[in-house]
């Protein structure tokens, strides 16, 4: 049995328990409730434009301060909690179709779950406003790194499938701190996929370590957040089961669309809501 074999066959373990356990702890809270159309829309629309190369926590968190539908403070839980299971499927596709060198992408998936724990521990205990600048900072950042890849200034890459020496550890130290940072809201695509072109490998790489990344952390870093009660159970299920569909249709049916047009969208909703975050943070 080879390792990605056995990679994939690990991934289905974890996603068949970790949804089990989440689901039975959903169902057995008072008061849960379904979630309503928009919850399950948001995780469709996220999960789909993810699946193609969007990316879903900036969307998501914008989606969620529009909208109203989450508190502040429990939009970093319900992202990796909710988002778990479609990211799931996203791996499993991605690891199985993407080639890249088995000891990188497991080293770089074990660094993002180690800085994922450390991270989650932190932000599940800060106040409100704590989070709301710390989100609203970030969410900056994604805008920009959206917008170097867009005008064409991320490194185009190389043709390496896999790294060695201090380019692994270099990898592993900067899939670290973006495991870390997940549990802030932001997502592992956009920088992923920058960390991957300068370190001198095929950008078709970032797929599969990004996906693989954080369908092994989300779990991590959603047992702080459920512990803590840091997180809203009505979207985060919505995010399931939307989120779900939506990357199988854009995983094995759509595959591409042109998204230049749907990027730029993105940059200017997020930026709206980076300044909203903001500005929630310094009210009194």
């Amino acid at each position: 049995m080879t390792e990605k074999t056995l990679l994939l066959a690990a991934l289905v373990v974890l996603s068949v328990s970790f949804s089990w356990v989440w689901i039975a702890a959903v169902r057995s809270r008072s008061g849960a409730a379904w979630p309503g159309p928009v919850a399950v829309g948001i995780g469709f629309l996220t999960d789909f434009l993810d699946t193609l190369g969007v990316g879903s926590f900036a969307l998501t968190t914008s989606l969620y301060k529009i909208t109203g539908l989450v508190d502040d403070a429990s939009i970093p839980g319900t992202l990796n909690v909710g988002h778990a299971i479609p990211t799931f499927a996203e791996a499993l596709i991605f690891i199985a179709v993407v080639d890249v060198e088995m000891k990188t992408l497991l080293g770089m998936i074990a660094a993002s779950v180690a800085g994922a724990w450390l991270g989650a521990g932190v932000v599940s205990r800060w106040p409100r406003r704590r989070i709301q600048a710390g989100m609203g900072v970030l969410l900056l950042v994604a805008a920009s790194i959206i917008v170097l890849r867009q005008t064409g200034h991320v490194p185009p890459g190389g043709e390496a499938l896999g790294l060695a020496g201090p380019l692994l550890a270099l990898g592993m130290a900067g899939n670290f701190a973006l495991g870390a940072l997940m549990t802030l809201g932001i997502g592992l695509y956009a920088p992923c996929m920058i960390l991957v072109s300068l370190l001198g490998m095929n950008v078709r790489t970032a797929f599969p370590i990004m996906m693989g990344s954080c369908a092994f952390l989300m779990p991590a870093a959603s047992v702080r957040f459920v512990r803590e009660g840091r997180y809203d159970a009505r979207a985060a299920l919505g995010l399931a089961i939307g989120g779900t569909p939506g990357v199988v249709i854009a995983g094995l049916i759509v595959k591409s669309l042109p998204l230049e047009a749907v990027q730029w969208l993105v940059v200017a909703v997020v930026v709206y809501t980076s300044i909203a975050m903001l500005r929630s943070a310094t009210s009194r």
